[in-house]
């Protein structure tokens, strides 16, 4: 807990956790309204995926302008922008065509690519180096707490209220969000300078090259894309699980989202503590091994029960390997990028994430008719094994090599 002891990182993580509510609320609320508005698991998968793309274009302006803007400023206006644009569900919720979610949702994404890039890349401005595994795990703390308020808030409202409920309250959200953003931040290091101003695309290029080169930030990617391709097919498959295979309500869908939180948040208050001391390619390992055998377990479950109680159990518990796996990977890849790069690097993985989620959700929409919901959610969960046998392998085989270097003899 002491990096937030540190009183612009203390803001900063409070301004985040009204960020992620919002965020959650919507994420909760949208495709649940959609399926509901549809009744069809390929429409929901395809709002989800104009809600993606966006990411992906616009990731090589978002990493250049977290390494060439103030981080703060961008994070204040992102908050302020997605407020602004998520005014039109108003009308979505008064009866206006349901079509209109998709470009709320496109444009929430975009300003979502900026956000992520700068937020990140600030952490390492606002806390010593030694504290940044402990200031990732108070994140993932803000994020199990979000997804948990989030998840409920967007699930009953919409429920109970209907989705102009929704929208009120997440605009309520965003605007305390912003007001916390709106001082400047005391910083512990200087911020890095960012070099000659170099067209944008070239810039990225650099950072994309960065990747290239690093051996530890191609094994992030390999990971992003193995687990973004597992996170975009539960995205559509899970709306599907708890309506249609568990009986579940709209309340269900957000219980069932927002419980993951629980323990999210002790894995966080460990990766903020004890966990904070180890390697994150071990949290990232072994957190993404627990992440998928867990996934498998619930999902084939239904077979023998389909008691909400028992599936709350279950989905708390799943949360906290997956903060792990996520902690693990943001220090992985903070520790290894160059600082003046670290925004385009970050940004970059993230365009990745958005991309590979989009496809993981048009392979779930578009086969889950063919295969069946069972055998592509067994998917899913084998996609986090595959990606954390691949990280702990990687590992394995690193410390061999140094131990075998160790043992050779010096001359002289």
């Amino acid at each position: 807990m002491k990096p937030l002891r540190e009183p612009a990182f203390a803001r900063l993580w409070t301004a985040a956790f009204f960020s992620e509510t919002a965020e959650w609320m919507l994420q909760i609320a949208l495709p649940v309204f959609v399926f509901q508005a549809t009744g069809s698991a390929a429409t929901t998968a395809l709002s989800i995926v104009l809600g993606l793309l966006p990411a992906v274009l616009l990731s090589p302006v978002a990493g250049v302008i977290a390494d060439r803007w103030n981080r703060r400023l961008v994070l204040c206006v992102v908050c302020a922008g997605q407020a602004f644009v998520a005014l039109p569900l108003l009308f979505v919720a008064s009866g206006g065509p349901v079509f209109v979610i998709y470009g709320v949702m496109a444009a929430q994404a975009g300003l979502a690519s900026l956000f992520e890039p700068a937020r990140n890349a600030l952490v390492p401005e606002l806390v010593a180096p030694d504290e940044l595994i402990g200031a990732n795990g108070l994140m993932s703390i803000n994020g199990s707490v979000a997804r948990l308020a989030g998840g409920w808030a967007g699930g009953l409202l919409l429920g109970f209220g209907g989705l102009g409920w929704v929208v009120v309250a997440y605009l309520g959200v965003l605007v305390v969000g912003s007001a916390l953003l709106a001082r400047p931040f005391r910083r512990v290091a200087a911020p890095k300078e960012a070099g000659p101003h170099e067209p944008v695309l070239r810039a990225w290029l650099d950072g994309l090259r960065e990747i290239g080169r690093e051996a530890r930030l191609r094994l992030a990617g390999v990971v992003v894309v193995l687990t973004s391709l597992a996170q975009g097919m539960f995205l559509v498959l899970f709306v599907v699980f708890v309506l249609d295979i568990l009986n579940g309500t709209e309340g269900d869908v957000g219980l069932l989202r927002g419980v993951q939180a629980l323990g999210g948040l002790a894995a966080g208050f460990a990766v903020a503590t004890v966990a904070g001391k180890v390697a994150p390619a071990a949290l990232l390992g072994w957190g993404g091994l627990a992440l998928g055998l867990l996934s498998a377990v619930i999902w084939n479950l239904p077979a023998l029960t389909a008691s909400l109680g028992v599936f709350i159990g279950l989905f708390g518990l799943v949360g906290a390997p997956g903060v792990l796996a996520g902690s693990g990977l943001l220090s992985l890849v903070q520790t290894t990028a160059s600082p003046e790069r670290s925004g385009r690097v970050l940004s970059t993985m993230f365009a990745a994430t958005a991309g590979f989620t989009a496809l993981g959700a048009l392979l779930a929409g578009g086969l889950v008719s063919v295969l069946g919901t069972g055998v592509l959610l067994n998917v899913q969960a084998g996609l986090h094994v595959a990606s954390a046998v691949t990280v702990l392998w990687v590992a394995a085989s690193g410390r061999s090599r140094r131990d075998a270097v160790s043992a050779v003899p010096r001359s002289g």
